[in-house]
């Protein structure tokens, strides 16, 4: 079932004439509202220690309960992706970002009661403040260090992150041949 369907009356006048316009939009015959389904925003963050090895995390909730991660989650009403990433990343592994740099963005679908929630995944490549004190918590059940040359892109459970892995991963492993 898509989200929409969901939407039965307008939400303004109450009309039964709320009708889909396409995949993303309602509107009601009778007085002219639109809704638009737009994407939420979420964050990702690429954090490497010391040693070379990538912040993975495994998550303890649905979608993908118990597949890898990587820190990160929605964004919030009046904050920006920065803020975003850098609230994600300390509530999830208790690390402080002192430097980001955007990566890439990709489209996600987002499981979430019962239905596909379109999100727009922002992803970052981050060094933190002192690796040392990383502690799973939230929504995260386990957060460790990975060598790159073990991740393995088909362990990670959301589409989004599989792919933009794949990508970084094809930059990084270039980098450490050279």
């Amino acid at each position: 079932m898509h989200v929409l369907d969901k939407f039965r009356y307008c939400p303004v006048c109450g009309s039964k004439h709320f009708v889909e316009q396409n995949e993303k939009s309602k509107r009601c015959a009778s007085c002219g509202f639109e809704y638009f389904l737009n994407p939420s925003s979420a964050v990702a963050a690429f954090i490497l220690n010391e040693q070379g090895e990538l912040l993975v995390t495994r998550r303890k909730l649905d979608p993908g309960r118990g597949t890898l991660d990587l820190p990160g989650g929605f964004c919030d009403i009046d904050e920006t992706i920065g803020e975003a990433l850098m609230r994600e990343v300390k509530e999830e592994t208790n690390l402080v970002i002192k430097e980001k740099r955007y990566f890439c963005s990709l489209p996600n679908k987002y499981r979430y009661s019962g239905f596909d929630i379109p999100t727009l995944d922002a992803f970052f490549v981050c060094r933190v403040e002192d690796e040392t004190i990383l502690k799973a918590a939230d929504d995260v059940a386990e957060a460790f260090w990975l060598p790159l040359s073990e991740v393995h892109t088909e362990q990670f459970g959301l589409r989004s992150i599989r792919q933009a892995l794949y990508d970084f991963l094809q930059i990084e492993l270039k980098n450490l041949k050279k």
